[in-house]
């Protein structure tokens, strides 16, 4: 999202995550600003049964933790390595400078958080009143155009597995199943190699 050079002008770090790392914690106050080179991060909370439910996935070019950073409250949600992952960090101190000094940044910024308001309100409403089918394909929906899926000859393939799908929509592992399948009889998705496509 920002660029690599005006980032640097910020003292900005660069810090490698392996594969389940915890970047930040539900509960801290947040420090820094973070954006992802590569790799991907999730954000979830769990329940008091233990249940994972995934807030959001990130993927490289996207930043993530912001509205915490801008209200100065504690973070509602951990930040995990799904992968191995690289991630530029910038101080908040810094980060604010950045934006005050290069308002084009800022309604950046502000749009990003702006598309990711809208694709929460979006997704509540569906998840809290619909039945499973409905959910996983409004996911599936909303995350080819939030996520950036890419689209082959196949048509796009989702890439989240169908536990993220679960834990994106408050279902479990085998209603996503169950669903994904009717929606494959149904025509609305393709199951190729055991992958998903819309």
């Amino acid at each position: 999202m920002i660029a690599v050079e005006l980032l640097e002008k910020y003292d900005v770090i660069k810090k490698s995550f392996d594969k389940n790392d915890i970047i930040f914690e539900e509960g801290n106050l947040p420090l820094n600003y973070y954006q992802i080179i590569s790799g991907e991060v999730k954000m979830s909370n769990y329940n008091d049964d233990g249940r994972e439910f995934i807030q959001g996935i990130f993927y490289g070019g996207q930043s993530f933790g912001e509205p915490p950073l801008f209200l100065n409250q504690k973070y509602p949600a951990n930040a995990i390595a799904v992968d191995n992952t690289v991630i530029f960090i910038l101080s908040k101190d810094n980060f604010m400078k950045l934006l005050e000094q290069n308002p084009k940044i800022s309604i950046q910024i502000i749009e990003n958080l702006a598309q990711r308001l809208y694709y929460k309100s979006v997704m509540a409403a569906e998840i809290s009143t619909h039945e499973p089918e409905h959910r996983v394909l409004k996911l599936i929906d909303h995350g080819i155009a939030y996520f950036n899926f890419q689209k082959d000859q196949n048509g796009y393939l989702i890439n989240f597995t169908r536990q993220q799908i679960g834990d994106l929509t408050g279902l479990r592992v085998e209603t996503v199943i169950r669903a994904i399948k009717a929606l494959e009889k149904k025509g609305e998705l393709k199951i190729i190699n055991r992958k998903v496509y819309r």
